[in-house]
């Protein structure tokens, strides 16, 4: 009984960890994205200088 316990939690362990990598990668393709679209939609800054879209 304890075995199939053990082999049951493992592959819970194991779904989540793939759950949460696979969420991860939507999550970084979709930060991407959005910095790809800040950077060229980018307003101009005086001088006629396209200027940074970020504050830091």
């Amino acid at each position: 009984m304890v075995p199939l316990l053990l082999v049951l939690l493992l592959a819970l362990v194991l779904f989540g960890i793939g759950f949460a990598v696979k969420a991860l990668w939507w999550i970084a393709v979709i930060v991407l994205v959005l910095w790809l679209i800040g950077f060229f939609v980018r307003p101009a800054a005086s001088g006629g200088r396209r200027g940074r879209w970020y504050r830091w």
